[in-house]
């Protein structure tokens, strides 16, 4: 669909709601204007689609102007004006972006109820009823994090961004071990450089870890002796003595076994993740994981022997050749594991993403929508709540990727990461460190993306973490 935008340049704001509303092939046009007036600025958008047009505006004293308020009164005006041409109310209303909570968190910190920031969602950004109560659940848990913290307390993340294979629905940084496997070795060893030369930088901060996540790629395609270097490492050059959580992503199950699994048990790792995204072996097939759904049952089994009690499994809904029966299945055998967490993702095609060129073989939204439905349902009756939640673009059916967890046993690390309440120092390739200053201002300083870029600008990577820290020194 065109966008034309007259009066103001906030082209993204509005572009970004434009694709969550409407295909990103939609014929049509949409016109969004901004009046600049003594008293008021008024947003007015009008959308023309097979033949028929709208119009709608809403307006913003103009002594109340700040950025996020104009766009975010622009975004309203397109939102009313979509309406009529949409045949089913969307899930989140007028918002885009990916971190929804961020909204509710701040009404919460600021004194709001449960019951106000529902209302805001609502009213504000004409979020569903059902949608609000989500965000307001998940921000709940936000705020009992954020209650835990001090002003000196980060994370800390350590990419690994190799897997067995490329899971045809993955868009994520990495490289599989049957052509890059020659890679591992040295970039372990470029990796051990940035561990040491941070954790100098570290200790001669006022910054301590409170979380350590170990993702991905698959960070368990290491053997267990790389595993366990790598451990030793961050244990030899930082401090985790008031580290609340050590999670290592597993992902895959035909990654792990036993005595790996204890291994991480015994290096003081506490939370471990074993990903099935569909316990149906035909849908496995069809996203290239060449494991069994029987494999993740052994995978979980093999976990509690070895002594994780903080297990966290992954399912995917709008995955290819599914259907609802299937992840009505699927969801129902991951629940009987009684797992700590399960995470609901929504399938979000990406076009690095092998999936991308292929989706005539995926469930249609009704049907996505069912799944989401049957899991919030099913969770809930189960006495699983939602901790952390967050969005991404072409989603199937705009929905969302939601955090469950039983008896408050919230992965800590993914409330930090998604709502950005503390600075995230990530190591390795593709991580990206998110820098917390005063006022809210968020720097990023990103790591290069790939294994092979990595090793080549390892001077770089190091000499970065020195700007960083030169950027975090007297903002505590």
């Amino acid at each position: 669909m065109l966008l034309t935008l007259t009066g103001h340049n906030d082209r993204y704001a509005v572009e970004q709601l434009q694709l969550a509303l409407f295909s990103a092939n939609a014929e049509g046009e949409a016109v969004s204007t901004l009046y600049r007036g003594k008293k008021w600025l008024t947003a007015v958008t009008k959308i023309t689609k097979n033949g028929k047009t709208t119009q709608a505006s809403k307006r913003l004293p103009a002594a109340q102007e700040t950025v996020p308020l104009r766009r975010q009164t622009l975004q309203q005006s397109y939102y009313l004006a979509a309406l009529p041409h949409l045949t089913q109310l969307p899930a989140w209303g007028a918002l885009a972006g990916v971190r929804p909570t961020k909204l509710t968190t701040r009404h919460l910190l600021q004194g709001g109820t449960a019951a106000s920031a529902k209302k805001m969602m609502e009213r504000t950004y004409f979020v569903t009823p059902e949608r609000a109560a989500l965000a307001v659940d998940c921000s709940q848990a936000t705020v009992s994090f954020c209650s835990q913290l001090e002003p000196t307390d980060i994370s800390l993340y350590v990419g690994i961004p190799f897997c067995p294979t490329r899971c045809a629905y993955c868009s994520f940084v990495s490289r599989t071990v049957g052509r890059h496997g020659d890679q591992i070795a040295p970039y372990l060893e470029a990796l051990l450089q940035e561990i040491a030369h941070t954790g100098k930088l570290l200790a001669n901060s006022p910054y301590r870890i409170r979380t350590l996540y170990i993702g991905g790629g698959t960070p368990t395609t290491l053997t267990s002796p790389q595993l366990e270097r790598l451990v030793n490492a961050l244990y030899a050059h930082f401090d985790l003595s008031r580290c609340l959580e050590f999670t290592v992503e597993g992902g895959r199950p035909d990654t792990l076994d036993l005595p790996k699994l204890q291994t991480l048990r015994r290096l003081g790792v506490d939370r471990m993740s074993i990903n099935p995204q569909t316990m149906e072996d035909a849908v496995l097939r069809a996203c290239g994981r060449p494991h069994t759904a029987q494999d993740t049952l052994r995978a979980y089994g093999q976990a509690v022997e070895a002594g994780f009690a903080a297990i966290n499994m992954d399912l995917i809904a709008g995955l290819p050749q599914d259907s609802f029966d299937g992840f009505r299945r699927s969801l129902d055998a991951v629940a009987e594991r009684n797992p700590a967490n399960i995470t609901v993702h929504t399938l979000a095609l990406k076009k690095d993403a092998d999936l991308f060129s292929r989706r005539q073989s995926l469930p249609p939204a009704e049907e996505v929508a069912r799944m989401v439905d049957y899991a919030g349902n099913v969770l809930r009756g189960l006495g699983y709540r939602p901790y952390y939640l967050y969005r991404q673009k072409y989603m199937s059916g705009n929905f969302e990727n939601v955090g469950w967890s039983r008896d408050g046993l919230h992965c800590l690390y993914n409330i930090a990461m998604m709502e950005e309440v503390h600075t995230i120092l990530s190591l390795g390739g593709g991580g990206i460190s998110k820098v917390n200053l005063p006022g809210g201002k968020l720097i990023r300083f990103p790591n290069p993306k790939f294994p092979e870029q990595y090793l080549e600008q390892l001077r770089g990577v190091l000499s970065q973490k020195e700007d960083m820290f030169a950027q975090m020194k007297g903002s505590v």
